[in-house]
């Protein structure tokens, strides 16, 4: 089946753009990057979007449709009518580089301030030993593609552009839940991820979980168990205690 699709993409920079209609060919089976690549090819050929693997691996092409932030390679024509009008737009958290690309730079640098695993220092390579229960604990965030979604839809990021030199949004703040969970990781992150990375800002909307494409927690496994463990260590009057006691 194949139909004459109604889409509204939006084209500019930095400086400033607006949304444009077109009108593209849509046939069965195919996807929101089909529709973008059919565009380029044929009215559009200066239309930036950023792709790679078209299989829903590599997170590259990020964006929103009609206002959801979804991967476009992931998102199939046929969840619309023939005459559903489909907007799609950049990652709106993030400044626009051309089109539909963003510079997504911001997640880069919270990844360099993550501190990485850090294993006891007596402990030499070829030692290491975790329990298998340990291993699976974690094993969902290690899912992540990096598409950035999750980043993109956090209200604390979206509509506060402010916030992000306080806050490293939910996919490092996973990232740092993840370190804490392994039983060999010696390094401090729960004050960390306190007062260095803006746990505290996370209200636990869940609209980070609700986009990942990998279908990983996010808040339920990796942000509400950290933010009770913070609180465990900072308003526990028992944790408290010990922590002044045996100086942990």
């Amino acid at each position: 089946m194949t139909y004459q699709g109604q889409f509204r993409v939006w084209r500019g920079d930095q400086d400033g753009g607006e949304l444009q209609d077109y009108t593209v060919e849509v046939n069965e089976g195919e996807v929101v990057l089909d529709i973008i690549h059919r565009l380029q090819a044929t009215q559009a050929p200066d239309l930036a979007v950023r792709w790679n693997c078209k299989a829903g691996k590599c997170g590259s092409c990020s964006a929103e449709v009609n206002g959801r932030p979804r991967l476009l390679c992931m998102t199939r024509m046929s969840t619309f009518t023939e005459t559903d009008l489909i907007t799609v737009t950049p990652l709106r958290a993030f400044p626009v580089e051309k089109d539909l690309v963003t510079d997504v730079s911001f997640n880069y640098t919270k990844a360099r301030e993550v501190p990485s695993f850090t294993p006891p220092a007596d402990l030499r390579p070829g030692e290491y030993r975790m329990q298998q229960i340990d291993v699976e604990r974690s094993q969902e965030f290690r899912k992540c593609i990096e598409c950035f979604l999750c980043q993109n839809t956090c209200h604390v990021v979206r509509d506060h552009d402010e916030n992000k030199p306080a806050f490293a949004g939910p996919r490092y703040l996973m990232r740092i839940a993840e370190l804490d969970m392994h039983p060999l990781d010696v390094a401090d992150r729960r004050d960390a991820a306190q007062d260095e990375f803006g746990l505290g800002y996370c209200n636990i909307t869940k609209c980070c979980t609700e986009v990942c494409p990998e279908h990983i927690k996010i808040t339920d496994n990796a942000l509400i168990p950290m933010k009770e463990r913070v609180a465990d260590r900072k308003y526990d009057p028992l944790v408290w205690l010990g922590n002044k006691l045996f100086r942990r």
